[in-house]
């Protein structure tokens, strides 16, 4: 797959890995027995509950699961789906991204511009002309017929979408002024944001809840709509049915702005972080609860900042460094987090996974396989082979062909005997007759491999070896693969050796 766009990991993710792991076969490249290619992929999973999730494969086909609400799954019904079911309309299609709303509704775009709508639209956030759900992906138009979108965004209940051009179209709904159109009513198709902003070219778009951002490709950043929590940074807390510059970012170049649920925050090309708006869960970093209406530059002390993330559907905020450290702060777990605190994480999605409430994501996921081969497989590849081996452990005669070096490094039983004084460490091929040759192998196999791939009967001797080489992680997993193979026909036999071998 190449991408994913999600909110909850927690539900939906376990659904996938499930149906991942259960229809694969071992090959070099993963499929499922439907044919999809799971290697490269790129994930959205939306939803309020997180209980949906949509998944581009590598081979540009599009799949969706989950509870299906408000038919945001896009499968022409409103019935849910343990198991992918293909979004025929999008397939080959070359989705490129998607964002969306808390209705829900989605949007997405194609390579070639193109951009569709579904779900949720009680407030005409589909951008068709109508108030109707939707159930099946439909082409945003008339407006936006011949325009090349690159990049959407959704707020709870409106949608933006910005082209090659640097254009800024909006719809839906527009209570707070947050489609820009200088009016309060709800816009009902995609039509351009021509104050002020029409004139100039935008390079990001954000949305908040119920406001809207734009960054100019100078640099300089653009709001409107709802502002009672000063989320769009004007120094007042008047909702503006026009964009307005954020004026306090003057000879500040900006290159990105992010919006939470009543937040926002903006990052320069020299990597500071400037926010403003809501604060009452700490989510500003500035180290108190108190709102800020104009932009206030945080998060001096650790250091550069590359990326940041934050998203309409919560109070979180999280950011990267440029030596890949990942920092958050704001509502995390129902705690309050006023500063930003480092976390163990290598990407900005493990924060909204572990920690956002709810569990949701600021844009989709793509996730790449690393075409380098691993350690792992390089181990796995090394064991048994006798082009780079430079031991031979024969059993009952049949050579298994393994490296000194790796275990002494993985077994205590191998680093005692290969120590210099010893006879074993200048000898090229040792005799073991104490355990069978399936068994043997299987032991040396896991020194390479962590895995253990033996019958619960054979695991009982695999037992006694792991007994014998003080080898605990291993006698726990044969302990494992016993109980769990215990039927009626073995089950007094497997009793009995574990009374012999000690083993509950």
């Amino acid at each position: 797959m190449r991408w994913i766009l999600w909110t909850n990991y927690n539900t939906v993710i376990r659904r996938i890995k499930i149906w991942r792991f259960s229809n694969t076969c071992t090959c070099t490249h993963t499929h499922n027995k439907t044919g999809i290619k799971l290697v490269h992929n790129n994930f959205l999973f939306v939803g309020n509950l997180g209980n949906e999730a949509i998944m581009v494969t590598e081979s540009d086909e599009v799949f969706a699961i989950g509870s299906n609400a408000a038919g945001c799954l896009g499968l022409g019904d409103l019935q849910s789906t343990l198991f992918p079911k293909k979004v025929e309309v999008l397939c080959y299609k070359k989705v490129k991204g998607f964002a969306y709303g808390s209705g829900p509704h989605v949007i997405a775009f194609t390579e070639t511009g193109d951009t569709y709508s579904w779900g949720h639209n009680g407030y005409c956030e589909l951008g068709n002309g109508s108030s109707n759900q939707c159930l099946s992906p439909t082409v945003i138009g008339p407006n936006l017929f011949g325009k090349e979108v690159i990049e959407v965004a959704c707020g709870s209940h409106h949608s933006l979408a910005l082209t090659r051009d640097g254009e800024v179209y909006a719809w839906g709904q527009n209570n707070c002024g947050q489609v820009g159109s200088g009016m309060s009513t709800n816009q009902s198709i995609p039509r351009k944001v021509n104050s002020i902003i029409g004139t100039k070219r935008a390079i990001s778009i954000a949305c908040g809840q119920t406001s809207s951002v734009a960054v100019l490709e100078n640099g300089e950043v653009y709001g409107w709509g709802f502002n009672g929590n000063g989320q769009l940074g004007l120094g007042n807390n008047v909702n503006q049915l026009n964009p307005c510059r954020v004026l306090n970012l003057q000879g500040i170049v900006i290159t990105k702005v992010v919006c939470g649920y009543a937040h926002t925050m903006a990052l320069s090309d020299v990597g500071a972080l400037y926010v403003w708006g809501a604060n009452t869960y700490g989510q500003l970093g500035t180290g108190n609860r108190s709102n800020v209406s104009a932009p206030v530059h945080v998060a001096s002390e650790i250091g550069r900042i590359v990326d940041v993330a934050a998203t309409h559907y919560n109070h979180i905020s999280t950011a990267m460094t440029q030596n890949s450290k990942v920092y958050m702060w704001g509502q995390c777990r129902g705690q309050n987090v006023k500063s930003p605190t480092e976390t163990p994480f290598t990407s900005l999605h493990d924060v909204f996974a572990c920690f956002a409430t709810p569990s949701v994501m600021w844009k989709p996921m793509g996730v790449d396989l690393d075409s380098g081969e691993k350690v792992t497989d390089s181990l796995k590849t090394a064991f048994d082979n006798p082009s780079s081996s430079d031991l031979t452990i024969t059993v009952k005669g049949t050579p298994i062909h393994v490296h000194k070096a790796v275990l002494k490094i993985r077994c205590q039983y191998f680093r005692s005997m290969f120590q210099d004084h010893w006879e074993e460490d200048s000898r090229s091929v040792l005799e073991m007759d104490q355990f069978s040759y399936v068994v043997y192998h299987a032991f040396l196999q896991y020194l390479y491999t962590d895995e253990v791939n033996l019958p619960p009967e054979s695991a009982l001797e695999l037992l006694d070896l792991a007994n014998a080489y003080c080898e605990i992680p291993l006698k726990r997993r044969c302990e494992q693969i016993i109980k769990h193979g215990i039927t009626i026909e073995n089950a007094a036999m497997l009793y009995s050796t574990a009374i012999a071998y000690e083993a509950k």
